[in-house]
Order: structure tokens, then sequence, then C-alpha cells
């Protein structure tokens, strides 16, 4: 039976009930960061193991096959913890699906991308989903619109746009052309020209808060400390578009949400502008039915959607959202429920959490403090 010394594990990883926790749910998602050894049996398998669960007792860890290998135990003919994970695997498949649905050279058929990948269609269906949090055909959509916005503003014509943007008719994309660019496509070429956008900027709790709306509702709320830079940014978004001083009504819109940030019971809607891909859009409407004073987990929001999978999906999507607080992606935290970044600073996603929580009257445990999260988002 091995005896061989255990070796010293990396202190970012020395967390025996964690990874205890990880084998006894066979979470695939930490395969390939470390190895458990049985010395019953002197075998060392992957967390994911479908093999029968050894007693806690019995348990040993290591960083890599190799070690586990140097202390004496063999590898599990079950789970083949030496071989690239499942999880490895279809992370490249699916990498190299989005490739030639990127450059074109596949269509987003399922049947053609799954034998590119190696997959029965149906196998092939359920991982693309998994990783990416769309369909293979959403997946293609929401690309041929990424790629009709880096071409517009190039174009000489909308009609060109459409064509080199990968669109088989202009009639689909007109169908939703203004829902998923936010504006006419002729505006959105010439970077929102003729689009008249007001804004104003005030101050909160939370430092400096800028709040930008076009005729068909909020499209920006951004918060920061310095008002210059907020301004450059909304112009950087827009920088055809004729930006005006907020006048008198619609400094009460910026009072609205400065409100919201200091009493959250009185509640903040919005019509919102908002433009970003199908995925986003699902996502942040998720995250405008958390109640206020309450979280949800980056998991929780992906498993509503229907994609259990998809929490890294979920919090890139929280990462890119344009409008703070109305859009309130600062009530979704890691499965822990530790705080992860926020855009506009781990330290004002703590302040509003802990403003929603107070003005609920709800009996919470302390979060975290801002340096701690930052410190364990490092780790």
């Amino acid at each position: 039976m091995p005896t061989a010394a255990r070796p010293q594990l990396p202190k970012k990883v020395r967390n025996d009930e964690q990874r205890w926790q990880a084998v006894t749910n066979r979470n695939a998602n930490a395969d390939g960061t470390f190895v458990y050894a049985v010395r019953t049996t002197g075998v060392y398998c992957r967390p994911s193991c479908a093999a029968r669960r050894a007693q806690q007792k019995n348990v040993e860890f290591y960083p890599t096959p190799a070690d586990a290998e140097r202390a004496g135990f063999r590898p599990c003919k079950r789970c083949r913890p030496k071989d690239a994970s499942p999880a490895n695997l279809h992370a490249k498949a699916i990498t190299k699906a989005c490739k030639l649905i990127v450059e074109g050279g596949q269509s987003a058929n399922v049947a053609n991308l799954a034998t590119a990948a190696g997959m029965s269609p149906s196998h092939f269906h359920r991982i693309f989903k998994s990783q990416t949090g769309l369909t293979p055909k959403e997946y293609a959509a929401a690309h041929r619109w990424q790629r009709m916005r880096g071409t517009l503003p190039k174009s000489n014509s909308v009609t060109t746009a459409i064509y080199n943007a990968g669109f088989n008719s202009s009639g689909r994309f007109y169908e939703s052309s203004t829902k998923d660019l936010g504006m006419k496509p002729t505006t959105f070429r010439t970077g929102g020209k003729g689009t008249t956008i007001r804004f104003a900027i005030g101050e909160c709790a939370l430092g400096s808060i800028l709040v930008a709306a076009s005729q068909h509702g909020v499209c920006s709320i951004a918060l920061g400390n310095n008002p210059a830079a907020l301004v450059n940014e909304l112009q950087d978004r827009f920088p055809s578009a004729n930006l005006v001083g907020g006048n008198r009504h619609f400094e009460r819109l910026v009072a609205q949400v400065v409100a919201f940030l200091e009493q959250p019971a009185l509640g903040l809607h919005l019509p919102l502008e908002v433009i970003g891909t199908a995925f986003q859009h699902r996502v942040w409407q998720k995250l405008r039915e958390i109640p206020s004073g309450t979280t949800r987990t980056y998991r929780e929001i992906a498993r509503e959607l229907g994609d259990p999978h998809a929490s890294r999906a979920v919090a890139g999507a929280c990462a890119a959202n344009p409008i703070a607080v109305a859009i309130p992606c600062h009530r979704v935290v890691r499965t822990d429920g530790s705080l992860s970044g926020y855009r506009w600073g781990i330290e004002r996603k703590v302040k509003l959490l802990r403003a929603e929580k107070s003005a609920n009257d709800m009996t919470v445990s302390p979060l975290p403090n801002a340096a701690a999260s930052q410190r364990q988002s490092r780790s």
C-alpha cells in the first residue's frame, strides 16, 4: 500500500474540504485541477469519476496525476485521469465549431458541425448549448449581428453590409434590425448620426452617476469617480450621435435613479434601450426579474435559462451590461455566496447589496468586504 509522503500543495488549492465536495458531487468542472487517491485501493481518479465513492478518511488529494503516481498510486481504468478530461475535449470541439461558424466555412447546420466535432448531432447540440449558452443557430445569428455592427459604419450602403454580414435576405434582416441594433440601420451605420441622446450626471453615495437616454429609452447608466470619463465613454459608444445635456425634466430621471440608490425600497422601473447578443438579452431579462434585496448565483441564472453549465457565459453577459442598477447585475454572486467582479467596482457592489438588504429589513449574514472579495477573485 502506498506510504510515500504527500507532496505540499500550493496555497491557492490547499482546501481539501472544497475538493472533497467536488468529488462528492462528481463535479466535472474540477477535472484537471486535482486528482484524488484512495489509500485502500491504491488507485487515483479525476473528481468526476463515476466509480463507487470512497470514504473521506481514506482519500488523499494531489495537484496532478504525476504527483499521485510518485506517491505510489496507479490511474483508474474507468475515468482515465491521465487523459484529457471530457470537459476539455468538449471545450476544444466547441471552440473549433465556433471558429467554423465565424470563418464561414460551415453554416449553423448541426449535422455538418457535429461531423466536424466527431459527435452525434444530438450530443453536439447539447454540448454546444452547455458551453456557449446558445444553440448553434442562435450563435450564428448573434455572430451575424456582431459582424453587422462592425460592417455597417464602414459600408457604402446598408444593402452591402447586409450581405457582407452573412444575411441571406434583406427581408430577414429588416424584420428585427431596429430591435437588435437599438436604432434604424442607416442611423447605426453613421454611428448614431441624427440620433439625439440626452444625458446628465449626478452625485450619489456611490460616486458620480451618468444617465443617458434616446427617444426609445435609457441606453446607459454608468457609475464612476470621474464625470468626464463617464461622458467620454458615452461618446465612444455613440460617436456620431447628438449628445445633449439634460434639461430640468431629464434631470428628474437622474434624480429617480439616485433616489433608488439611496432608498432601494422605492423600486426602479425604466424603459430601456440596450444592444447585445441574443444570449445577453436573455440574461439581462432574467436579472431584471431578481427581486431587490435578494441574490442569485451565476449557476442559478444559467439553470433558469435552461443551460445549467453556462455559468461562465452568464458571468460574461453580466460583465457586458451597459446599464447599471436598472439591469441589476450586482445581484448575481458566486455559488458559495462570495462576490465576484463588478463592472463599476466591487466596493459599489457591496454597498448596493447592503442597501437593498437593509431596505428589505432582511436578516442575512454579513457580506464579505470588498478587499476579501478581490483577493478571492484573484485566487
